[in-house]
Formats: structure tokens, sequence, C-alpha cells
């Protein structure tokens, strides 16, 4: 779990991964510089906390370094993964694939949220690219044979997709995830949308993505 300054909500995020921590799984909190108390709350439901450089696509190869296990699982501080979330992703790993991603379900009053949720589940399962938000799971032989997330401030998610899919096609699970709208209701339903449609299409026309990070900010 990559996090900067999550104070208000990590304890929450945490506590919600207590049971499949007590079930064995490994919880990793990498942080990119947080100036709150976010490490102080995370380190007593967490395995391992590290300081890391910031940056989403860093802070997640950091905390592969230190997990043991042979799956790993890229997860938001927002983002809420369904119950038995363990056993979901080891039987959908059981066969073919070697990576997959669940479908979302936006928290949230706007009601475009929950088109914006189909859309996204849609479009992923057409493309074969998931996003950070659908909380990616990958074999740990396939996510050394790519490097990992590519170093780059933005898209990190979808470049790393692309990679992959050049090698076997995810395992697109109907299970939802939940991950919260604040994103969308801060900055505007609409604006977010439009913008996020803008930064792909610039980024699938070969615009740098340290060029789309300025804008996004």
């Amino acid at each position: 779990m990559p996090t900067l300054n999550e104070a208000s909500g990590i304890t929450n995020a945490l506590t919600a991964l207590q049971p499949l921590r007590e079930r064995g799984v490994q919880i990793i909190v990498a942080d990119g510089g947080s100036t709150d108390c976010t490490l102080k709350l995370a380190a007593p439901k967490a395995d391992i906390v590290i300081r890391c450089s910031p940056g989403r696509a860093s802070q997640m190869n950091a905390g592969a370094t230190h997990a043991t296990a042979p799956i790993l699982l890229f997860l938001h501080a927002d983002t809420v993964l369904p119950a038995h979330a363990d056993t979901i992703v080891f039987d959908a790993l059981n066969g073919e694939p070697g990576w997959g991603r669940f479908d979302v379900r936006i928290t949230g009053k706007h009601p475009m949220l929950k088109v914006v949720a189909m859309l996204m589940n849609v479009r992923s399962r057409l493309t074969a690219i998931a996003t950070g938000d659908q909380a990616i799971f990958i074999n740990r032989s396939l996510f050394d044979e790519v490097a990992g997330f590519p170093n780059q401030p933005l898209m990190e998610d979808i470049e790393l997709c692309k990679r992959l899919r050049q090698l076997r096609r995810p395992a697109c699970l109907f299970t939802k995830v939940e991950t919260s709208g604040r994103r969308w209701e801060t900055r505007g339903v609409w604006k977010t949308i439009l913008l996020m449609w803008r930064l792909r299409w610039r980024y699938w026309r070969g615009v740098p993505a340290t060029e789309l990070a300025k804008e996004y900010r």
C-alpha cells in the first residue's frame, strides 16, 4: 500500500486488512514522505512500514522488494478489498493468467460515479488495461519479468498493464473492490472525467508521463 499523508484514513484502511493478515497475508506500507502521523498509525497494523522515494511507482516497487509471498497485490489506501480477497486471488491465478484485477465500485453521492465505475470496468475488460483503483495482483515472477512498475510520475499502472498484456491476458474479476469517489467529488466529477480522458488520449499519442503529471497536478 503506497501512502502519502493518509493519517485520516490509514487506520480504517489497515483495520479492514487484519483478517487477511491473520490468515498469513503480509501487509506492507510504503510511505513516500508523509508529514502527518501516517507512519505512526500504520506501524501496529502492518508487518512492514518503510520510507522511500515519493511517487506511487517507486513506492510500490520498494514495497515489492520487501514482500516474501509469491503473489503481490497493490492496494490504494482509499480502496477496500472484498472479504476473502486472498482466496479470490489465489483461485484467479490458479490457471493460466499470471495477473489480474477486480472490478470497481466507486463510493460517493454523485450519481455519475456509478456510470464512471461501469465504464472503467468495461473498458478494462476490453483493453486488458487496469488502473490502480482496481487492486492489481501479479505473480511475483511475472512482476520481476517486466521489471516492476516503470519509473514515471503518472500512468505507471497503465504502462505496467501494457507490458503485462504482451505476455498474458489478465484475469478480469467481476468481484468488486470499493474505492473512494473523493477525487471526483473534490475536483468535480465531469471535470475529472474529461481530464482523465484527455490525459490518457495524450499518453496514447506519446506525450511523456512527466509532462502529463504537471497537467494532472
